[in-house]
């Protein structure tokens, strides 16, 4: 049986830049109705980022076989570069040759307050791209994408009987009640933080209980707190494992997911799964940016084995 993972989901350049001052001193609180200000940033990176090639970064370092769907823009030639040299698939990233690459303008000041702004460009041609067309799967993930395209992509792996896991993400706010209901009901996991998962409940008026029973399993991260899987009527409580050093939390969901995938793909047990995911997020908390971390398959099984005491 084929191990292939589908990732469904954004492709991303973060541009990063440094304010060696503070918002609160420039912007002036009776004049925001006529705001003309700049910011001189001494510091500037590009990192590269988006949920799907988090994930699949992630994924590939467990050795896993991740397949990104996705869209890229013009300006996307060092990506799908990158993609080749980690030696994962570039066959179902489609691109978009009159958009940029999806991208976010993170702007931040001394007290780490940020005033972003996000370009989703190519992203919002997601739709376009059709699971049915990339050959065998064993399991995919919805990923924060193009609105219409987590929509289309949904629909396509319960049409194929591909099981996939939801991820809304900072997406949630853009789908109804009853939206977020059909996607719950086409999936067989759903993934989500604490803050998202309350959200997910008020939109849709179901309550843990009701949304459990409709999944195979239903996973809660809640950042140093662990994480909780529900799964056929049990409660699995996921410890958190610390970390070397608490750096940037930036791509961190992303990293627990490729372990969720890793371990369900591998029939792992759930308290398995939720434990080498919960390895994956320390691993990447310890470094700035999504994709800067790097460690073997072996330095992941010791690490799983330091913090629970056997191998997986």
């Amino acid at each position: 049986m084929t191990k292939t993972t589908l990732i469904c989901g954004s492709l991303a350049f973060d541009k990063i830049m440094q304010y060696n001052g503070r918002f609160g001193e420039t912007l002036l609180a009776d004049q925001l109705h006529k705001v003309n200000v700049s910011f001189l940033v001494p510091t500037l990176r590009t990192e590269y980022g988006g949920c799907a090639a988090n994930i699949a970064y992630n994924l590939k370092m467990l050795g896993g076989d991740p397949l990104i769907m996705a869209t890229i823009g013009q300006d996307g030639g060092e990506y799908l570069e990158r993609f080749e040299t980690l030696g994962i698939s570039t066959r179902a990233i489609r691109k978009i040759g009159h958009a940029y690459t999806a991208q976010c303008f993170v702007t931040a000041d001394l007290d780490n307050n940020q005033i972003n702004a996000f370009h989703p460009g190519a992203m919002q041609f997601s739709h376009e791209s059709n699971v049915a067309d990339v050959g065998a799967l064993r399991v995919a993930i919805i990923a924060p994408d193009g609105r219409d395209g987590m929509l289309k992509h949904a629909k396509d792996c319960a049409a194929q009987n591909i099981p996939f896991m939801f991820d809304p993400g900072q997406q949630l706010p853009m789908f109804s009640g009853a939206e977020l209901i059909e996607f719950i009901n086409e999936a067989s996991y759903v993934a989500a933080n604490d803050y998202e998962f309350e959200m997910l409940m008020d939109r849709t008026g179901l309550s843990l209980a009701d949304i459990a029973s409709r999944l195979d399993a239903l996973i809660i991260t809640r950042g140093e707190k662990g994480s909780e899987i529900y799964a056929k009527g049990e409660r699995h409580e996921i410890a958190c494992v610390k970390a070397d050093a608490v750096v940037d939390p930036t791509g961190c969901g992303d990293a627990f997911r490729a372990g969720l995938l890793y371990g369900i793909v591998n029939g792992y047990d759930w308290p398995t799964t939720g434990r080498l995911a919960s390895v994956m997020g320390a691993i990447k908390i310890a470094h700035t940016g999504g994709q800067n971390h790097s460690a073997t398959a072996a330095q992941i099984a010791d690490k799983f084995e330091a913090a629970f005491g056997y191998r997986y």
